[in-house]
């Protein structure tokens, strides 16, 4: 099976490639040109008709991924299907499926089977589920067991992976000679490879093998999404010698299987301060050679449990200014508990919301859309201005549970509706798109 990479390498414009160009109104050689030099990824779901390559990557709009999945304390199928469902319908572009806890491979088969969407995972979860259940003891995972448990996910229909191989002896003497972590070891996958190679003294089967992995993913033409396993869980373990060994290590492998013909994602940061974001990003284009950048979050502060949905909408809004290409959302639960349908429908929401602010900065041509809108509010046009919002069902049904006297009008302002008065006095002075005027 020929990747996109080598297509694109071979000059050959991949009906992939067509699609992701007509979505993003681009021309299809320049999508060609960033899978080849591995500065765009092409994401798709290969059982399902009615899936829509995503593209991935620099040039591109910004892309959100919603995480679901069941833990030890609940798990039902069904609600994972519903979570689905409500991501897909709320726009998400792509969907992990990160379950822990139940039958692993019927939640995995169900999900994909219930969404268009692209759907990613992380082996580790599954691999250190069964050796507990197996052996009640992580550390006695097999290493063959974990790469037949991979290729099992990707035949299963799994088109990208999160997959920790930047921890590495290296890294892991890194955190020892640290010291400290404020908010300790933030990744579940990340946290038990740590552990497996401790109590065994070996090296990361995941780093040490990483051809393997590699040829994996290419035989099934998947993403490889370089696992941020020692992300900072604190914002004061920012950028940490710990965090930065991992992500220097997955820079390096990012390069060596793009040259492999892999397709492949780096990832970051977790918990990261506002005025460190730009810097974060910085780093890993420069390091990786522009290798898309997957972000979860950023969560910018460590004290807004029950919002940090809306405090990571914040981070993500910088991170996509600055170049992020994939944002993970975070759900109100966040830090809290297993978020349910409407937990996801919030955290999709507000990440959209984000990565549309960071765009409309990143990409200021782009800004069409909010003129648009800006006009149809100053002339009260409230059914056109719908056509423009990212959230037209929301605001049409604020607006008639408090429906104004005069329907021109809302109730924030009533009698005293600036628009309407403003229209009234200067009329078609200001009633013109600039364009228009011939200005």
């Amino acid at each position: 099976m020929q990747t996109q990479i080598e297509a694109a390498a071979g000059g050959i414009i991949t009906r992939e490639m067509e699609a992701v160009a007509a979505a993003e109104g681009l021309a299809p050689e320049t999508v060609r040109k960033g899978v080849e030099t591995g500065e765009i990824v092409i994401l798709w779901h290969p059982g399902h008709p009615e899936s829509v390559p995503v593209g991935i990557g620099k040039g591109l709009s910004t892309k959100v991924n919603a995480s679901i999945g069941t833990s030890s304390d609940i798990c039902d199928i069904d609600a994972e299907v519903e979570k689905a469902k409500v991501a897909e319908a709320e726009g998400a572009d792509t969907l992990m499926e990160l379950s822990a806890g139940g039958d692993l491979d019927a939640v995995r088969r169900a999900v994909l089977g219930a969404t268009g969407l692209p759907v990613g995972n992380v082996p580790l979860y599954q691999a250190f589920a069964e050796a507990i259940r197996q052996y009640r003891n992580p550390a006695k995972l097999d290493p063959e067991y974990l790469f037949d448990l991979i290729e099992k996910q990707l035949a299963d229909g799994i088109r990208f992976m999160a997959i920790h191989c930047g921890i590495n002896r290296h890294t892991v003497e890194r955190l020892r000679k640290q010291h400290f972590r404020y908010g300790g070891l933030a990744s579940k996958g990340g946290t038990f490879m740590v552990a497996w190679m401790e109590e065994n003294q070996k090296e990361n089967p995941l780093y040490e093998h990483f051809d393997r992995v590699c040829a994996l993913m290419k035989k099934y033409d998947a993403v490889l999404s370089l696992g941020n396993g020692i992300r900072a869980g604190a914002i004061h373990d920012s950028h940490d010698r710990a965090q930065m060994a991992e992500m220097v290590i997955n820079c390096e492998l990012a390069e060596i299987g793009r040259d492999a013909g892999c397709q492949m994602m780096v990832e970051g940061p977790g918990h990261v301060p506002l005025d460190e974001i730009a810097a974060n990003i910085l780093l890993e284009k420069r390091m990786s050679g522009n290798a898309p950048y997957y972000v979860l979050g950023p969560i910018p502060t460590d004290t807004g449990a029950g919002y940090d949905h809306i405090a990571a909408a914040i981070g993500a809004a910088s991170s996509a200014r600055h170049g992020a290409d994939l944002i993970c959302y975070i759900t109100p639960a966040e830090h809290l508990a297993l978020p349910d349908a409407n937990d996801v429908r919030e955290g999709v929401r507000a990440t959209r919301l984000a990565v549309r602010i960071g765009d409309i900065s990143k990409y200021p041509d782009r800004r069409d859309g909010e003129k648009a809108a800006a006009m149809a509010r100053r002339d009260m046009d409230w059914q056109k201005l719908e056509k423009y919002l990212l959230f037209p069902e929301k605001a049409a049904k604020t607006r008639e549970e408090r429906a104004p006297a005069q329907q021109e009008t809302c109730t924030m302002c009533g009698d005293f509706c600036a628009m309407k008065k403003g229209m009234a006095v200067f009329g078609e002075d200001i009633g013109k798109d600039k364009k228009a005027a011939g200005m």
